[in-house]
C-alpha cells in the first residue's frame, strides 16, 4: 500500500475540510485529474492504480494519530478529528480510465468536506506507481548529496523554508528520507505540510488554504468578490488563525485590488504561488503602504515550483522590505535525477446542495500554463474581473 494512514496528506486538506463542514456542509464538488505533460500510461499502470484505489478503503486514522492532532492543531476542534476517525475513502466514488490516446482521466465526486481529502493521496499514488512502472530506482546517497547542498545553503544564509512535497513526491520512502534529514540537519526548516511525518519527526505541521477554497467561492458567489468572500469566510471559521492568504486564484492583481485594510491587517501575510515573484513583492508592498500598513511586519510565503537557488535570490531581494519564507515541494521530495511528474487535481465543478445545478470552477493563476477550466468559463471570469 502506498497510503497507509489518513494523516499521510497535507494539513490544508483538513483545515479546508473543516471549513466546508462549518459553513457549507451540504455543498458537493468534483475533483478532476490533469497531467500537464500528457503522459501516455499503460494498462498495467491503470490496473496497479485501481488496486491502490481499492486499498484506500482500508486507510483510517489511528487513535494515537487522533490524539496527536488534537494536541498539535488547536485551530481544529476535537469533534473534527473524531469524525475523521470514522471516515473511510470510498473507491466506488473514484472514476478512472485511459482514453484512446492512453491519457489518464480521474474524477471524484462527493460532499466537499469529504472529496477534498482524496486529492493529495491520489496524486501521491500516481506519482509513486508511475516511477515503479518506469523502473526508476532512486539512489539514496545521491538524494542525500543533493539535499545536503540545499540545507547548507539555507543554514548559511539563515533562509527559512518548509517542506511542501507530498503530492508529487517520488515515493513515500524518498519523502521520509528527506524529512528525516531535514529534522537532523536543517536549522531553518520551519516544518512539513505532511501531518504523518510531522508527527513521526516532531515537526510543525504547516498549511493554510488552497485554490479550491477560492474556486468554490468564485463559482457560487461570482468572481469579482470571490477573493474577499473567501477570506472573510476563512476568518469566520478560524478567527485569525491560519493567517496566510493565497493570492493568485484569479490573478494577484485582482486579489490585491480588493484586499481590504481589515484583511491586510488581520492576515499575517500572503502566499505567492505563480507569476514573477519579484514583481509580486513590489505590488504587495505598494498595497500594504497604500493601506497604511508597515510591510516589514508582514510575510510572503513563496511556493511556485521553487529550487533553493531561486529561493535565495528572492530571499535576498526581500531583505529590509518584507519578511519571507518558502514552501518547497518537488525540489525536495522528487529530486532524484529523474523528471518529476507534473500532475494536479483541482476542483472542477461544485454546487451548494444536491438540488442545485452544477457550476464550473476555474482558476486563472498568474501563469498561463496553470489556468484551469473551459475557455468559455475562463472568458466569463476574465470579463467579470475586467481583465478582458
Amino acid at each position: 500500500m502506498v497510503i497507509k494512514t489518513v494523516l499521510d496528506t497535507d494539513l490544508y486538506k483538513f483545515t479546508t475540510s473543516y471549513a466546508y463542514i462549518k459553513l457549507f456542509p451540504y455543498a458537493m464538488g468534483t475533483f478532476s485529474f490533469k497531467d500537464r505533460d500528457d503522459t501516455e500510461y499503460t494498462e498495467g499502470f491503470l490496473n496497479a492504480l485501481k488496486n491502490e484505489i481499492h486499498n484506500l478503503a482500508l486507510v483510517s486514522l489511528r487513535k494515537e494519530e487522533l490524539e496527536y492532532m488534537c494536541s498539535h492543531c488547536r485551530f481544529l476542534p476535537r469533534v473534527y478529528w473524531e469524525w475523521l476517525f470514522s471516515f473511510r475513502f470510498d473507491p466506488d466514488k473514484i472514476h478512472v480510465y485511459l482514453d484512446d490516446e492512453r491519457h489518464l482521466h480521474m474524477e471524484v465526486t462527493d460532499l466537499l468536506y469529504k472529496v477534498t481529502l482524496y486529492e493529495v493521496p491520489l496524486l501521491a499514488i500516481i506519482s509513486e506507481i508511475k516511477n515503479q512502472f518506469l523502473n526508476r530506482i532512486p539512489d539514496r546517497q545521491d538524494i542525500i548529496a543533493r539535499l545536503s547542498g540545499k540545507v547548507s545553503l539555507s543554514n548559511t544564509h539563515h533562509m527559512p523554508f518548509s517542506e511542501f512535497g507530498t503530492r508529487r513526491r517520488f515515493s513515500f520512502d524518498v519523502h521520509e528520507t528527506v524529512v528525516a534529514y531535514l529534522k537532523e540537519y536543517a536549522r531553518y526548516c520551519t516544518g512539513t505540510s505532511n501531518c504523518f511525518l510531522a508527527m513521526k519527526y516532531n515537526l510543525l505541521p504547516m498549511g493554510t488554504h488552497p485554490h479550491e477554497w477560492f474556486m468554490f467561492h468564485g463559482a457560487q458567489f461570482g468572481y469579482k468578490h470571490a477573493n474577499y468572500m473567501a477570506l472573510e469566510n476563512w476568518v469566520n471559521v478560524y478567527d485569525g488563525d491560519l493567517g496566510t492568504a493565497l493570492s493568485d486564484t484569479y490573478t494577484s492583481d485582482a486579489f490585491l485590488s480588493n484586499f481590504s485594510r481589515k484583511q491586510a491587517k488581520l492576515f499575517d501575510g500572503v502566499r505567492c504561488d505563480s507569476g514573477d515573484e519579484f514583481e509580486f513583492v513590489e505590488h504587495l508592498i505598494a498595497r500594504y503602504k497604500e493601506l497604511g500598513i508597515d510591510p516589514t511586519t508582514k510575510t510572503i510565503i513563496f511556493s511556485n515550483a521553487l529550487d533553493f537557488e531561486k529561493a535565495l535570490h528572492i530571499f535576498e531581494y526581500c531583505q529590509g522590505k518584507i519578511r519571507c519564507s518558502f514552501g518547497i515541494g518537488t525540489n525536495l521530495t522528487n529530486d532524484t535525477g529523474y523528471t518529476p511528474s507534473n500532475i494536479v487535481m483541482k476542483l472542477s465543478r461544485c454546487k451548494m446542495n444536491v438540488n442545485q445545478e452544477w457550476r464550473e470552477c476555474v482558476k486563472l493563476s498568474d501563469d498561463m500554463g496553470k489556468h484551469m477550466g473551459s475557455s468559455k468559463e475562463l472568458d466569463a471570469c476574465l470579463y467579470e474581473l475586467r481583465l478582458k
